[in-house]
């Protein structure tokens, strides 16, 4: 358990890092994919299904970085940008909402630099060394 609480900074940069990989590649992916015989009308479901796999490895990740972090406004601008992520993700699939596709760029890069910064100033060797620690 430790490891993954040492980690859990480097999983939250690694998920919110492929997460917007995968939002920005979905675009280019299926315009070169437009003139083919075998393309759908949408993405495959798979591709779709990503976006929750994402949000629950960020949710975990977050999770455990706000279990050991020293730096009291990381906890809610992490959780503030995971919320917002969930929101825009949750706005796309119902369409509730015109919004700019490119605005979902900008929690998914929170989520990136918070887990960085975090991760720079709150180095841990010990189960319970960031922890609590006023």
């Amino acid at each position: 358990m430790i490891l993954i609480k040492q980690r859990s900074d480097i999983l939250g940069t690694f998920a919110s890092s492929l997460c917007l990989m995968h939002c920005v590649a979905t675009p280019f992916l299926f315009m070169a994919h437009a003139s083919s015989v075998t393309f759908s009308s949408g993405p495959p479901t798979w591709w779709k299904f990503m976006d929750y796999i994402f949000l629950a490895i960020s949710f975990f990740a977050i999770y455990w970085t706000t279990k050991t972090t020293t730096i009291k406004w990381i906890k809610p601008m992490l959780w503030l940008s995971w919320g917002v992520l969930l929101a825009l993700i949750l706005n796309e699939k119902l369409e509730l909402f015109s919004l700019p596709e490119a605005i979902i760029y900008i929690p998914s890069i929170a989520l990136v630099i918070l887990h960085l910064y975090n991760r720079k100033h709150c180095k841990c060797s010990t189960d319970t060394c960031c922890a609590n620690e006023e």
